[in-house]
């Protein structure tokens, strides 16, 4: 066989070849690219699932003493605000707010500015989180385009006015004490209710 029938025989199917080859690599690349990405995404949704069962643990440990709600009073927290609850959202429960710490416009995870309870069905309360609260004008004063976080749980703006009668202030909700489906750092929880509190809940000597 000569080099001239030989080309003509086998030089199409080849160039056919190296064009199907070159056009399956950019596929590969970008499943290669794929199969990392899900790697770096499986390793930042885990390191992001640590920090929050890291932060809870850190919020029992600062609000465990808090159980009994006369031991809160004891360190400047008052119940503001009554019971807050929502239309269909369930309810944040009540609000015991240390204004020294709320003045302070600092973000630290061992003195939450309010501790949360719950009034209970025997006319006491019951402890379920911590809520750190920051007005937004000095917040944002001193940390331009940077909202507050504790441990890359972002928190949220309520703007003014609102319900409580506060300047725009951010939150962050850590429900340490009770187990919220939709999540631990959200704002409302649906199995905490307003039915039975009273007005003038006391502790639950059980906790």
């Amino acid at each position: 066989m000569t080099l001239r029938l030989f080309v003509k025989l086998f030089a199409g199917p080849a160039i056919a070849i190296a064009f199907i080859c070159l056009g399956q690599l950019p596929a590969l690349a970008q499943d290669a690219h794929s199969h990392v990405q899900a790697a770096e995404n499986s390793a930042l949704i885990a390191d992001q699932g640590s920090q929050a069962k890291t932060l809870l643990k850190q919020v029992r440990d600062a609000t465990d003493r808090y159980q009994n709600v006369q031991v809160a009073e004891a360190d400047g927290y008052q119940l503001l605000f009554g019971c807050v609850s929502g239309d269909s959202s369930g309810a944040m429960g009540l609000h015991y707010v240390n204004m020294d710490l709320v003045n302070k416009g600092e973000v630290s995870l061992k003195y939450p500015q309010i501790v949360i309870y719950e009034p209970t069905s025997d006319g006491r309360v019951r402890l379920t989180g911590a809520d750190y609260l920051i007005l937004a004008a000095g917040w944002d004063k001193n940390h331009p385009g940077d909202p507050p976080q504790l441990m890359g749980q972002l928190f949220h703006l309520f703007d003014a006015p609102n319900r409580f009668g506060l300047p725009a202030f951010y939150t962050l909700h850590v429900w340490a004490w009770k187990d919220n489906p939709n999540g631990a750092f959200v704002n409302w929880h649906p199995h905490v209710s307003c039915e039975s509190f009273t007005g003038n809940n006391e502790s639950d000597p059980r906790h």
